[in-house]
């Protein structure tokens, strides 16, 4: 009963995770198929964990912090931090996959229905991998130092650094931290994904082809971008806010050339 108890507490405290943790599973499977899901969230899942883990005792690869266990009882906590934080990293890093597949692939385009081509090797190429880290790395931008302010918002002051960082009390060496993690979840889950060879509809079930397919992931990524921009406003950091509107238009932009340009970047 407990357990129960401290689930509805987590979702009650923190509502948003999980209606983009329900837009990740619903997009996944219908991408990849269930098992694929399942192992993409286990695989992103783990790493974030330990690499938490270690930086909440060392530092690496994130940089020394330190979560402040004021809702410890009020929702659900995994060692020394709220399970929720990890827990986002599986959405996190799967919109941003999607984001490298949707610049690196070629697109098949019929007005707003914008649908992935034929990308089997691109799925698993290093430098899809290094793209969709570098998207990830890139959330983070807007996100941490919103989060870091989370005494403001409804979020909470749920951690703190050893040290101010040098972008808006945020340390880059937590940014190199997303991308070396962001590089590790991709890289394991595109030789598990290409391991597990071709997709077929016994072994994947749950995959289908939905009008727009393409735009899906990279949607619920400028959703994440969007919700903590109006956090960031909301609260009155103007500056902070402008940068994030300068980094999200230049995505969009990115994003509108290559619809525009459906064979560019491949």
């Amino acid at each position: 009963m407990e357990f129960f108890s401290l689930l509805a507490g987590t979702i009650a405290l923190r509502p948003y995770v999980f209606v983009f943790m329900a837009c990740f599973l619903i997009l996944a499977i219908w991408h990849m198929g269930w098992r694929r899901t399942w192992i993409f969230t286990l695989v992103a899942f783990t790493i974030a964990f330990f690499a938490e883990y270690s930086s909440t005792r060392n530092g690496f690869p994130f940089g020394f912090y330190s979560y402040i266990e004021t809702t410890r009882g009020q929702e659900l906590w995994i060692s020394n931090m709220p399970f929720m934080d990890p827990l986002s990293f599986t959405f996190l890093t799967y919109i941003s996959y999607t984001m490298s597949l949707f610049v690196l692939s070629p697109l098949e385009k019929n007005g707003w229905d914008v649908r992935w081509g034929v990308n089997d090797d691109i799925r698993h190429t290093g430098k899809t991998v290094l793209t969709g880290a570098v998207f990830f790395m890139l959330l983070d931008v807007v996100i941490d130092p919103v989060a870091f302010r989370g005494d403001r918002w409804f979020l909470g002051k749920i951690y703190t650094y050893q040290e101010a960082g040098e972008y808006f009390n945020i340390p880059l060496t937590n940014f190199g931290g997303w991308l070396l993690v962001g590089t590790v979840v991709l890289f394991l889950f595109t030789r598990i994904d290409r391991a597990l060879g071709a997709h077929t509809s016994n072994r994947d079930r749950g995959r289908r082809e939905v009008p727009a397919q393409a735009l899906l992931g990279p949607g619920v990524y400028f959703g994440v971008l969007a919700f903590n921009l109006v956090v960031t406003f909301y609260i009155g950091e103007l500056v902070l806010g402008l940068c994030g509107l300068v980094l999200t238009g230049a995505l969009a932009g990115i994003l509108l050339y290559k619809i525009k340009r459906p064979k560019a970047f491949t």
